[in-house]
This record gives structure tokens, C-alpha cells and sequence, in this order.
């Protein structure tokens, strides 16, 4: 009976761990909203090319993608191809099921 009891509590405890694990790999849901908008953005990128970006713009936007989509938004479209671009990427962003404030879109000054 006792060694039942044991090898019962071993097949449950390697059982949570198996299902710990298996959680780990798995994406959160900032991963996945993070990795959703990136592809939106290499895709509008392609659709829209580069004319009338900015470096800044361009820069500050990769600096939000390379922080895996955490960093406060600082992104501040100036022309209006950078305009177009963020407005195209809030609903892009809303169309993966994020929310319009994921995006790093603002201008503070």
C-alpha cells in the first residue's frame, strides 16, 4: 500500500511538472500581441515603403519592436506618410486583438 501511495504521488508530482513546463513554452499574451504587431508592421512597411519616414520615427518604432513591445510609447509621427503609417498600424493593431493604446504612438511635446 505504501509503495502504491508513492509511486501515486510521484506520477502526480512528474505530471505538474510535465504541465509546468509545457506552460512555460508557451507564449504569453504580450508575447504573442507583441510578435502579431510586428508582423503588421514589417507588412505595412512593405505595402508603404520608407518615403517621407523619418530616422527618428523609424528608430524610436524599432526601439519599442526590440523591447518586445514594452517600452512607453514615444513614437511621434511628424509628416503625413508617418500619420498614415501609425494610423494604419492602430488598426492593424486592433484587428490582432490589441488594444489602440499598444501601439507606441505619441507625441509629448
Amino acid at each position: 500500500m505504501r509503495r502504491s501511495m508513492a509511486a501515486t504521488a510521484f506520477l502526480i508530482l512528474v505530471s505538474l511538472v510535465g504541465a509546468r513546463h509545457a506552460a512555460a513554452q508557451e507564449p504569453s499574451w504580450p508575447e504573442v500581441k507583441c510578435a502579431r504587431y510586428k508582423k503588421a508592421w514589417s507588412d505595412a512597411l512593405a505595402r508603404q515603403g520608407g518615403k517621407g519616414l523619418s530616422q527618428d520615427f523609424l528608430g524610436r518604432h524599432e526601439a519599442f519592436l526590440a523591447s518586445g513591445c514594452t517600452t512607453k510609447g514615444d513614437v511621434c509621427p511628424r509628416s503625413e506618410e508617418e500619420l498614415a503609417l501609425a494610423n494604419m498600424m492602430v488598426v492593424a493593431a486592433m484587428n490582432a486583438g490589441t488594444a489602440s493604446t499598444f501601439p507606441p504612438f505619441a507625441c509629448r511635446k
